[in-house]
């Protein structure tokens, strides 16, 4: 099976982004994702974008699947790139979006910086009823709080926005146990079978710095969701005032964010198209081949890497 896509990303975190408005019902998304997402073959991401036909309230929809080829409630930074191509698609430039268990609001936004293509997205409200993803605890939420499945002190905050995040603020992100815990919960434990994503987030000057272990995924450069849950989890613990933007950092880049008390959070982030071609899938072993590149976004590329030249990072 041959399948056409464009490569890619929000924030550094990077996909194949397939047109399926038209695709049949039958399409093996988990396989393909599996094949276009593996970061040892020609193309690798962070999972699999599908840009889906829309219904009486959606001018599009979307679904995401992760790189093991489970299927994701939502992926912020991915949102921002399918409605790129659905704004593209449509001539329209804000709509209301369908994902798989809720809806978003995105708009074109004013560009970050010259040549890098900005939507804005609004997503939530958040959910802190933990029984939901479900969570097992004694309490029926979770904020800054020691989780003790996880076998560490440190007190998290659960949100969901609609994936489910454990949030937890520290002085410096060490790796080895943000992996440690991340793994702990992507072996989807009795007491979490959904899993959920785990991020460690610093405070900056004016922002915060996200650092996660993405749910079928592992330890990634930017997780758009668990920016927005880390926003929303900074306003609600006092660390950073509802209503007003601030900076959100990754290992991947930045976005402009937003929470309010409600629950709702704003992202303003890039869109950037990498190239675009196609690649041959085995469904029967996942492996895609034979890619070719058909363009190449390469000014898109530049203005990506001039943007975050220019801004610093922690």
């Amino acid at each position: 099976m041959r399948v056409d896509f464009t490569k890619c990303h929000g924030s550094g975190n990077d996909f194949p982004l397939i047109d399926a408005r038209a695709a049949p019902a039958d399409m093996p998304w988990p396989v393909i994702a599996r094949a276009l997402a593996d970061r040892a073959g020609p193309v690798g991401g962070d999972g699999l974008l599908l840009l889906t036909a829309g219904d009486e309230t959606h001018a599009f929809g979307m679904r995401m699947f992760n790189s093991d080829g489970s299927e994701a409630e939502t992926c912020l930074n991915g949102l921002r790139c399918v409605a790129r191509a659905g704004f593209e698609a449509t001539g329209l430039d804000a709509v209301a979006v369908r994902l798989a268990t809720s809806s978003a609001q995105v708009s074109r936004d004013p560009d970050l910086a010259p040549g890098v293509v900005t939507i804005r997205e609004v997503a939530g409200p958040a959910s802190r009823d933990v029984a939901r993803w479900p969570l097992a605890s004694d309490h029926a939420e979770i904020v800054e709080k020691p989780i003790p499945q996880l076998g560490s002190p440190r007190a998290f905050t659960a949100l969901a926005i609609p994936n489910p995040h454990l949030i937890t603020f520290v002085d410096a992100i060490d790796e080895a146990e943000l992996v440690r815990i991340g793994e702990l919960c992507e072996a989807a434990p009795g007491w979490l079978p959904n899993r959920a994503n785990v991020s460690f987030v610093e405070l900056l000057e004016g922002g915060i710095y996200v650092r996660t272990f993405e749910r079928g995924v592992g330890l990634t450069d930017s997780c758009g969701s668990a920016m927005a849950a880390s926003t929303f989890a900074a306003g609600l613990t006092f660390r950073r005032p509802f209503g007003q933007q601030i900076t959100v950092f990754n290992r991947g880049g930045l976005v402009r964010a937003q929470a309010e008390s409600d629950g709702m959070v704003r992202l303003s982030g890039n869109a950037t198209y990498e190239w675009a071609g196609s690649a041959e899938i085995d469904i029967a072993t996942a492996v895609a081949s034979d890619l070719t590149i058909a363009r190449r976004f390469d000014a898109e590329v530049a203005a990506w890497a001039t943007l975050l030249e220019t801004i610093a990072q922690p």
